[in-house]
């Protein structure tokens, strides 16, 4: 009998128990960095006034070249997924799976009909070309895609944009890549509806403040701004998009991209010299998905030795056999390789 992956499940819930190493959750450790934590604790003098937007949406703006009014500021990419979910109308709305899964668990919960379609490991977890069905008028996919850290070239993507439809593309992680190669936040010629998701929560270290925002045609953005409630970010989630879409920030953050991506070869390379584990595809963001056998047991086998990875079998398209694994210094990388082998051993 198959078993329904549970969509709410998330890397948090694998993180509560105090002293494990944290391999579950996607944020860059040591964040927010000083400079950031200054600023948003001398915003907390701004509380007694309602939040202001407008600076903010601004820098948004600036940031990806694009009019103010193609900017939609919310409380995480999170917030974005359920606006869409409930001023959208699809006939056929199509996840693109392995992926978050909050995109479709937003679609079900307001009563949509959502259509799965599973990338294949052993083409890499790649998007192939007539993989979506012609007739989806909503379509949703990651990019690079959460957990399988594949990065889908632009132009793959752009091929799914068409009159009638509305592409929505999570780039919740495209600033783990240097230089958002293969971003389409700035794109603005696509036919149809074309709507980009974007957090600051994993670069910057602040998913407790719940910031994201989403970039799409000025009309689509009135119509999810209307289905806001008053307010509906604070007036320090305001101050930290400011912040972190000014040119000295986007600097700072491709360069831990780039540290990043180091890392990543480093823990790459280690992966590579156990024989249980195989990689598929070419893994692009802070995070890798490994495929090993009894992987629910060798999850268990690390919490007792002191490190927490997050479970793949939640995530549509995946099973028991999948773990992800957030991208760490080279230090932390070497002791969990050495707990990853005894684990299988």
């Amino acid at each position: 009998m198959n078993v329904e992956p549970d969509l709410r499940h998330h890397g948090d819930a694998e993180v509560r128990s105090a002293g494990l190493v944290d391999l579950a959750v996607n944020v860059r450790t040591g964040t927010p960095p000083p400079w950031l934590r200054d600023r948003l604790a001398a915003s907390l003098d701004t509380l007694a006034a309602y939040p202001d937007g407008t600076a903010a949406r601004a820098a948004v703006a600036a940031r990806h070249g694009r009019p103010v009014g193609e900017v939609l500021l919310t409380a995480g990419a999170a917030e974005a997924f359920v606006l869409l979910a409930r001023v959208l109308r699809p006939r056929h709305a199509v996840v693109v799976h392995p992926q978050f899964t909050e995109p479709e668990a937003a679609l079900r919960d307001a009563g949509h009909t959502v259509h799965r379609v599973l990338l294949a490991p052993e083409q890499g977890f790649r998007l192939l070309s007539g993989s979506v069905p012609e007739d989806a008028d909503l379509v949703v996919v990651g990019n690079p895609t959460n957990p399988t850290s594949i990065l889908h070239p632009a132009a793959t993507l752009a091929e799914l944009a068409r009159p009638g439809r509305t592409l929505v593309v999570d780039e919740a992680f495209m600033d783990t890549d240097p230089g958002e190669t293969e971003s389409l936040a700035g794109t603005r010629d696509l036919p149809g509806r074309v709507v980009v998701l974007r957090s600051l929560t994993k670069t910057w270290g602040l998913a407790g403040l719940r910031i994201g925002y989403l970039l799409a045609p000025a009309g689509l953005v009135a119509e999810l701004a209307a289905a806001q409630p008053l307010w509906p970010v604070s007036s320090p989630a305001l101050t930290a998009a400011e912040l972190c879409s000014a040119p000295a920030a986007l600097a700072e953050a491709d360069a831990a991209a780039r540290s990043t991506a180091l890392d990543r070869e480093h823990l790459l390379k280690g992966l590579a010299q156990l024989p249980a584990v195989r990689v598929h595809g070419e893994p692009a963001a802070s995070f890798v998905l490994i495929e090993l056998p009894d992987a629910a047991a060798v999850r268990e086998r690390l919490r007792t030795a002191g490190f927490a990875v997050r479970r793949g079998d939640t995530f549509p398209g995946l099973g028991p056999d999948w773990l992800r694994l957030a991208v760490r210094d080279r230090d932390t990388t070497d002791r969990f390789l050495t707990a990853l082998a005894a684990a299988i051993g």
